[in-house]
């Protein structure tokens, strides 16, 4: 990973962050893969050489859309942090599997396959709904209360 491909795979990346209004999730994924450094090294290992040997060539070589690459790079995060698979929250609040490219105004979550472990976000829309929220804060977040209650 050059210098040159990180400047291209930023300007992509901000072109599409301002053209779809998205959420930039790289803060989050950072502090996610903070985390698995400490949890899993191997694992945190994985997600760096993927961040530089295929996400950022992807993007700045235009193979790839940056929402897609950066989310699929969430999702690989998510994998390497517990085992699981990822869902699909819709404006109403129902789930489904999450099948690629999937749509934007759905929230995306990996469930773990253990009932130990909570879910890890993946996606939140630009404009969440009150049913993606509530999820959100019920599943995520591990609130009992609603917002404003």
């Amino acid at each position: 990973m050059s210098s040159d491909q990180s400047q291209a795979a930023e300007a992509r990346f901000a072109e599409a962050l301002a053209a779809t209004g998205a959420r930039d999730p790289r803060d989050y994924y950072r502090e996610k893969l903070r985390e698995l450094k400490h949890n899993s090294p191997e694992g945190y290992a994985e997600g760096v050489a993927y961040y530089q040997q295929t996400l950022i060539p992807s993007i700045a070589g235009g193979e790839a859309d940056p929402l897609e690459a950066w989310r699929d790079y969430g999702l690989l995060i998510a994998r390497l942090t517990v085992p699981g698979r990822p869902v699909a929250i819709d404006a109403g609040g129902r789930s489904r599997p999450f099948q690629p490219p999937g749509d934007p105004g759905d929230m995306v979550l990996h469930m773990p396959e253990t009932g130990r472990a909570r879910p890890v976000l993946v996606t939140l829309p630009a404009k969440p709904s009150e049913a993606q929220l509530a999820t959100f804060d019920w599943l995520v977040a591990g609130r009992r209360a609603l917002r404003g209650a």
